[in-house]
């Protein structure tokens, strides 16, 4: 296989589901191409959390092997994935006084500093202090202070924090299968990157990622992140449903769901009818489908109902100008967006990943938004930090001219001295 991973970015989404990785080329435009997709079914997660690291690295292997395969290339480092109830997110806000009365990077980051000061348990580490805004002096709602005149410098951000063990099994599964993790990323940041217009995040959206184990919540408002949460209830809790009501394998619920499933009543077909297998080997049984959508929209009507409580709890609901994004692989269930509008009563869309070139009908599904935005988030961090080094090599330089220069005036106004 050829090796050119110094253009490679990658994406490791380790879901309650499955296991996917992305890989993807930065083109000569700055944009990405996706060029190998791997998936597996996840074994030895539940809620997004690592419970059996040896079942999680065996997935991540298969997962990575197929991918490579479709790449011809060998990868060796990733963006990886984090979920799960045990995140939290928490607003916070830092006040300094500016040095030299212009606002530098040393301010900035001295401001970022003072904010996330706030006491985090052992047991929890951060993961992402994201800046919302920054205030100089009583001049609000600036997004970039650097150079700016005044005396106080003053930033709002959004602090997310989640368990050390968890992020450092995600971690150790990966280094397990010869990957390092260059970064841990809390997936509905990433699925953001990937369905989200930079319109709506500016007007006021939320996004709903309805995963396999639990319900992911972020709220975005003039550009940046206001919320974030988590709802232990997902994809898995709707094939249970399934399984127990039907009387079917949990295996037979999940492709039932998959092929026939409807979250709304009022978009299913009432003469409309599905095979169903049976256990211990009797016959498969013909049912209304009718009755495969009278178990799922109860369900699909509680998730909707407590993500709908979380945004009023979070005070953001009146500024959702741009309503309700849906992804994740649970949405595609039929009528889905319909049932969410009825509850949330703002317009709602069904997001798909977008912002990427190459194996774009492979990936052109909500279930594939995290790692599609692993990868976007990915190509912009590289960037970001390509454009430091250059800054700081550049001013590296200038500073060592002018010691060279200094050195050189010291010299001559000695040797006329003398």
């Amino acid at each position: 296989m050829a090796n050119k991973s110094s253009n490679l970015i990658v994406g490791l989404d380790i879901g309650t589901t499955k296991i996917a990785v992305i890989i993807a080329e930065r083109t000569s435009s700055g944009g990405v191409d996706i060029v190998g997709i791997g998936t597996h079914p996840s074994e030895g997660l539940r809620k997004g959390v690592v419970i059996n690291i040896e079942s999680t690295v065996a997935s991540i292997q298969k997962a990575v092997e197929e991918a490579e395969l479709m790449a011809g290339c060998h990868i060796s480092s990733v963006y990886a994935g984090i979920a799960g109830s045990h995140i939290k997110g928490m607003n916070s806000h830092g006040i300094v006084a500016i040095k030299n009365k212009e606002v530098s990077s040393k301010d900035i980051e001295r401001v970022i500093d003072a904010a996330k000061a706030v006491a985090i348990p052992m047991d929890r580490e951060i993961l992402h202090i994201l800046p919302q805004e920054y205030i100089v002096d009583d001049q609000d709602g600036i997004r970039e202070p650097l150079g700016m005149s005044g005396v106080r410098l003053e930033a709002k951000v959004h602090i997310v924090t989640g368990a050390v063990a968890s992020a450092q099994n995600i971690v150790k599964s990966a280094n397990r299968v010869g990957l390092t993790v260059q970064d841990i990323v809390l997936e509905p940041i990433a699925s953001a990157e990937a369905v989200l217009s930079p319109e709506e995040k500016e007007l006021g959206v939320a996004m709903v990622d309805i995963g396999g184990g639990t319900t992911d919540i972020t709220i975005f408002h003039n550009g940046a992140i206001k919320h974030t949460s988590v709802i232990p209830l997902g994809g898995n809790h709707i094939t249970s449903d399934i399984s127990a009501g039907l009387r079917t394998p949990t295996s037979s619920a999940e492709e039932i769901k998959r092929r026939y499933g409807c979250a709304y009543s009022g978009a299913a077909k009432p003469h409309d009818t599905i095979e169903v297998p049976s256990t211990g080997g009797r016959d498969a049984r013909i049912l209304p489908k009718q009755m495969l959508t009278e178990i799922i929209e109860p369900r699909m009507e509680e998730i909707f109902t407590l993500v709908h409580r979380d945004l009023v709890r979070s005070g953001f609901d009146e500024f959702l100008t741009a309503g309700v994004v849906l992804t994740g692989g649970t949405v595609l269930l039929e009528g889905s967006a319909d049932l969410a509008e009825m509850i949330f009563r703002l317009p709602v869309r069904v997001g798909f990943p977008s912002g990427v070139g190459g194996l774009v009908d492979v990936v052109n599904s909500p279930s594939f938004s995290t790692g599609v935005g692993l990868v976007l988030y990915g190509a912009k961090n590289s960037e970001l930090i390509e454009n430091t080094q250059r800054v700081n090599a550049a001013s590296e330089g200038v500073n060592f001219m002018s010691k060279i220069k200094s050195k050189m005036a010291a010299w001559f106004s000695g040797a006329g001295s003398q």
